[in-house]
């Protein structure tokens, strides 16, 4: 939470703004700056903070009543306060023990959760800690010895704390998901099928998540009761549908290097990627196969053999990523498309309408990505006008970020590979440590360590896509 004033937050984040919200049938009231104990509020105030966002006044009720809550609401909202604020209102200070627990994807935002946790608790003896991989595991052994009301974790390490009898989780009344979508896409469910064994069994779960993918619901429902609800601010029309329209913005020589981008920083289950022009396609197919994607191409210059052959495999996702014209795109008809790429803007407003439409079929969700450079701007904005399209424009992506993003998810995998290992295996593995230790010191050598980390990522999200296809 920014120290800033409520009316400069909604000025700048239109986030905090919901066009529509849709509540449950028996909704609860919502909840005022003013209901909050005079502690709470003088520390808020402290902050800048005068009054909630909408997704607190929202949520903060059905916590506070111990009500199962899926609840979207885009990143940058205010969601961490919206499950932080009750919490710290139902922790009992006298027993120091586990008594919520809140799951993150990454140690970055296990960090900023307890940062945040910190902040709004100073003063009151409710003590925290986050519990993330990549670092030594004595500092958090030691506050979970000396005892805890809150933890903050990833998934991973956590379970390692919990298969050594390090975590007490007697005493645990409330489970958080937050980002549960991306929590899921990182592979992280397996983990918390496990953590999920260790925690009792009346338990009060919110689930927080930007986007609620058909994903996203199966999960929810094998962690909350069969009576959990659903809370959405919406912020256009076309995500109550289902369907997420997103553009980036790029200069007409960048769209390759922004198509590589979006693939990983989305790390789609299944994408067509559409191209105005025949040439477009093959160009971007060569590209992507040698940056290491398995992709597959339709348009007029492509036989009728290879054309069933590529269907087939897309249907049967041995490939998950297409590219392809309109005109070769015509009588395809599959269901399980996650994602749209749109690499050229259409001409003919309707044609997008048809390209989105790929997606988000069969109740499932889904996201429509352009590529618009800025003489392209004006024709969408005159699509969005034709068809009554909310278009959210997203900023440009980060190398860092994506590349943070990445070690992230070679991280989750690796730990969770690790885990499962046998003492003889963990045994063998421990002779590799001086070659290691030898390798680091060498830039050369350093180069090789990542050029297997890369093989055993992209090893992985193949294996991870076949497993969903088994499940």
């Amino acid at each position: 939470m920014e120290n800033q004033t409520q009316d400069t937050l909604e000025k700048t984040n239109p986030f905090l703004t919901p066009v529509q919200i849709i509540e449950p049938k028996n909704k609860l009231p919502d909840y005022q700056f003013e209901q909050l104990p005079p502690e709470m509020q003088e520390t808020l105030k402290k902050q800048g903070w005068t009054e909630l966002m909408p997704v607190q006044r929202k949520t903060i009720p059905y916590m506070l009543a111990a009500r199962d809550m899926l609840i979207q609401s885009k990143t940058g909202s205010g969601k961490t306060g919206a499950f932080v604020i009750p919490l710290l209102q139902v922790i009992e200070k006298e027993h120091v023990f586990p008594q919520a627990l809140i799951l993150v994807p990454t140690r970055e935002l296990a960090i900023q959760v307890q940062n945040e946790i910190a902040k709004l608790s100073e003063g009151t003896g409710i003590k925290s800690v986050a519990i993330f991989g990549g670092v030594s595991y004595e500092p958090q052994l030691r506050s979970l010895r000396e005892g805890v009301h809150i933890i903050v974790a990833t998934p991973g390490r956590l379970l390692d704390h919990a298969q050594r009898g390090h975590v007490d989780f007697l005493s645990v009344r409330d489970l958080v998901m937050d980002e549960a979508d991306e929590m899921l896409s990182m592979g992280f469910y397996p983990d918390m099928q496990r953590i999920r064994k260790f925690l009792p069994r009346t338990i009060s779960c919110t689930m927080f998540s930007a986007t609620i993918p058909q994903t996203v619901r199966s999960l929810a429902r094998e962690f909350q009761n069969k009576n959990a609800d659903f809370l959405s601010l919406s912020y256009d029309k076309v995500i109550a549908n289902n369907l997420e329209h997103r553009y980036y913005m790029t200069d007409v020589m960048d769209k390759d290097v922004m198509t590589i981008k979006i693939l990983e920083w989305e790390n789609p289950d299944s994408c067509m990627i559409f191209c105005n022009m025949k040439r477009d396609v093959s160009y971007l197919e060569q590209v992507l196969t040698n940056y290491g994607f398995h992709v597959g191409a339709l348009s007029g210059d492509v036989s009728q053999k290879t054309r069933e052959k590529t269907l087939n495999d897309f249907r049967e996702k041995k490939i998950n990523i297409l590219i392809c014209t309109d005109v070769a795109a015509r009588g395809i008809d599959i269901s399980h498309v996650s994602h749209v790429i749109i690499f050229d803007h259409p001409d003919d407003h309707e044609i997008y309408v048809h390209r989105s439409g790929r997606t988000a079929r069969a109740g499932r969700s889904g996201v429509a990505i352009s590529l618009i450079t800025p003489v392209e701007e004006i024709e969408l904005q005159k699509t969005a006008a034709d068809f009554g399209i909310q278009f959210t424009k997203m900023p440009p992506i980060n190398e860092d970020d994506l590349a943070n993003r990445v070690r992230q998810r070679t991280l989750a995998a690796l730990d969770r590979d690790k885990r499962v290992l046998g003492q003889k295996a963990r045994e063998r593995i421990r002779r590799y440590i001086p070659l290691v230790e030898e390798m680091v010191k060498i830039p050369e050598d350093k180069e090789v360590l990542a050029y297997l980390l890369d093989q055993y990522y992209w090893h992985e999200l193949e294996q991870n896509r076949f497993k969903k296809d088994e499940a």
